[in-house]
């Protein structure tokens, strides 16, 4: 019990000093404030170095990463990161792309257009616009004899 009326006097005290000395009281408030606001820019601060080492590819989870991260001062840049974290083994280099030279690109192309221009495959003709637009009954008659003769080539 005394432990509990020590703790309520304290209470009474300090609104009794506030309402005494409302600069005190409004000190306090904001050291209070500015004690939170240093606590969310640490915590800001490791969330953007966590992610920097998340976009450079390190896997957060394993062990050695944990003390990589714990340890590394450099550049927090995801390719200053990669290239450190290369260093140590805890991701593989990406090998670069392989680039075509331009002179093999441009025979795949000459390549390509030729296998096309060899393309003489007949163009689909419409035959029901075409006897539509038929002008006579020997004109419907022959187009549906050309009609019978591709039906039986293809």
């Amino acid at each position: 019990m005394q432990e509990q009326d020590f703790y309520e006097e304290e209470n009474v005290q300090q609104e009794d000093q506030a309402t005494k000395n409302p600069v005190r009281a409004r000190m306090r408030e904001l050291e209070s404030e500015v004690k939170n606001l240093r606590q969310q820019a640490d915590e800001a601060k490791s969330a953007q170095r966590e992610l920097a080492f998340v976009k450079a590819g390190v896997d957060l989870s394993s062990g050695m990463s944990k003390y990589f991260v714990k340890a590394y001062d450099g550049e927090l840049t995801p390719e200053a990161i990669r290239v450190a974290a290369a260093e140590a083994n805890l991701i593989k280099n990406q090998e670069p792309q392989q680039v075509m030279p331009t002179q093999e690109k441009q025979a795949w192309d000459r390549v390509g257009n030729a296998s096309r221009v060899g393309d003489t495959s007949d163009a689909v003709v419409d035959y029901g616009a075409r006897i539509a637009n038929a002008k006579s009954e020997k004109e419907v008659m022959e187009l549906l004899a050309q009609a019978r003769m591709n039906q039986i080539n293809n």
